[in-house]
């Protein structure tokens, strides 16, 4: 099978922009790790906002995505392309619930997400193999952004780091 390039679409399919993470997904080496990137000013965007709000956008998020990574995987006949990061957009802002904006958290919240997200343990991994289409890219980033949030839950309420 040959390498999964660069759509030539993006820049006109709005729906490919999106799933390429407004573009970050084409950036060489690592597009995961840029598709994240991007997801922090969009966290920094809705930290202030109600939790609710948060959890609302972030579960439309998760939604919208389905549809739009499988739209963009089918056209782009790669079930999952690696330059789509909508997932990793979606899982970072899951991993980032009810966190508070400072930079620290940002920073372990990103590096957590990415560990979980590459290394992929049980059951990330075998969902990822089982589950596919939209909802298979999806899900193993948002089950990633899950392990997140429950340690970065914790650390957030251990009381030498809440201080």
């Amino acid at each position: 099978m040959s390498k999964p390039t660069r759509p030539p679409q993006l820049w006109r399919n709005p729906v490919h922009w999106l799933a390429f993470g407004f573009g970050a997904g084409t950036l060489p080496g690592a597009p995961g790790t840029y598709g994240t990137l991007v997801a922090i000013p969009i966290f920094l965007l809705l930290a202030d906002w109600p939790l609710w709000f948060y959890i609302t956008a972030t579960a439309l998020c998760f939604l919208v995505g389905i549809w739009l990574c499988d739209r963009a995987a089918n056209d782009l006949g790669v079930d999952d392309h690696p330059g789509i990061v909508w997932d990793e957009i979606v899982g970072y802002l899951i991993s980032m619930t009810a966190v508070p904006a400072h930079w620290v958290w940002i920073v372990a919240g990103f590096v957590l997400f990415r560990l979980f997200d590459i290394w992929k343990p049980w059951p990330i991994r075998q969902l990822e193999r089982r589950v596919h289409g939209g909802l298979g890219i999806m899900l193993d980033d948002a089950l990633a952004g899950l392990f997140v949030v429950v340690i970065l839950q914790a650390a957030v309420r251990l009381p030498i780091l809440a201080g």
